[in-house]
């Protein structure tokens, strides 16, 4: 499993810039293993992007703006998702991946 953030390097959004190094920043901090698509660079990914987000997350008017995360194919959502599984203490869930036993569990 692969978690993949789709960030976008060049953006005039203030918004979405802080919200893609909040997301890249928690994962970072967190040491959970993630990949960053840029999706200014290959169309391809920002056409695969726009395609497997379900519909009902797709917004009213234009293109879903990233930060938008998967996990391998599935996906999990965008950064207002991401920010209510931080609050809700329940990140690891969001992303679909199972607890990481600490150092003392696996000594046990």
């Amino acid at each position: 499993m692969v978690i993949k953030v789709y960030t976008a390097s060049s953006t005039g959004s203030i918004a979405v810039k802080k919200h893609q190094q909040a997301v890249v920043g928690f994962l970072e901090a967190n040491r959970i293993s993630f990949q960053e698509v840029d999706i200014t660079m290959l169309e391809e990914q920002r056409q695969w992007m726009y395609r497997n987000i379900p519909s009902d997350k797709q917004p009213e008017k234009g293109n879903p703006l990233p930060p938008q995360i998967f996990n391998d194919d599935h996906y999990c959502g965008d950064y207002e998702d991401f920010f209510q599984s931080k609050e809700d203490n329940a990140v690891l869930s969001f992303l679909g991946l199972s607890a990481q036993p600490s150092v003392k569990d696996s000594e046990s």
